[in-house]
């Protein structure tokens, strides 16, 4: 796969496919950034077998420079693979409504028969072990939502603010460079232009953009 200087590749969440990041790859591209979707099967395949098909994955790019955007799940796959599987290569990465600090609506899901299949398995392997360690010299950033409108808010009770899927509180990441919350719920971000505007400014320099003009957005605190 030939690719050259600079690639940011977009990692979806649970239930998705990379398809998804049509809209934010077009807008991305005016950005000057050339992108790449991974799709790997997010119910059916273990944390640590996914992690392995990522790293297959860049390691057949050609690219200088790799940069990774995932969202939900497909965040936690960046973060998991990098640490199982590091990549020189891999400068910055954008979090988007990961639930890194667990998730309440994943883990009362689990609880009720029948729903435990649909949450997936590498989720379920997420939860059961400690988050990864190890990723010093990545510049991370994460972007959650506060918009609390969301399947999983109609099912679970999510306390304020969340994205309707995942709660603020658990996106927080000890190692990240920067954070921002914008008024968006969780599959919104990925259409939102307001958060792939974010996320260039992320790849761009390692920081979001927080200023009183920004439109809907909030420092996380």
């Amino acid at each position: 796969m030939n690719t050259r200087g600079e690639t940011v590749v977009l990692v979806h969440g649970l239930w998705m496919h990379g398809l998804v990041f049509g809209l934010m790859r077009r807008r991305l591209g005016r950005y000057g950034f050339a992108t790449q979707t991974w799709s790997y099967p997010s119910v059916r395949h273990g944390l640590a077998a996914n992690a392995q098909g990522l790293a297959r994955f860049l390691a057949s790019l050609e690219a200088d420079t790799i940069h990774l955007v995932g969202h939900s799940l497909g965040g936690l796959l960046v973060l998991s693979t990098l640490a199982r599987h590091p990549d020189p290569r891999v400068r910055r990465v954008v979090l988007m409504g990961p639930p890194y600090g667990g998730s309440r609506s994943a883990a009362t899901l689990m609880r009720v028969p029948g729903f435990s299949a649909i949450v997936g398995r590498s989720m379920r392997d997420w939860l059961a072990t400690p988050p990864p360690q190890g990723l010093d010299g990545i510049d991370i950033g994460v972007l959650a939502g506060c918009r609390g409108l969301g399947l999983a808010g109609t099912l679970v009770r999510l306390p304020k603010p969340n994205d309707g899927v995942v709660m603020v509180d658990e996106t927080r990441v000890a190692q990240a460079r920067d954070t921002i919350t914008l008024t968006v719920n969780h599959t919104e971000m990925l259409f939102s232009r307001h958060c792939t505007d974010q996320v260039a400014a992320f790849l761009r320099s390692g920081a979001f953009v927080h200023s009183p003009d920004t439109p809907d957005a909030t420092r996380q605190t």
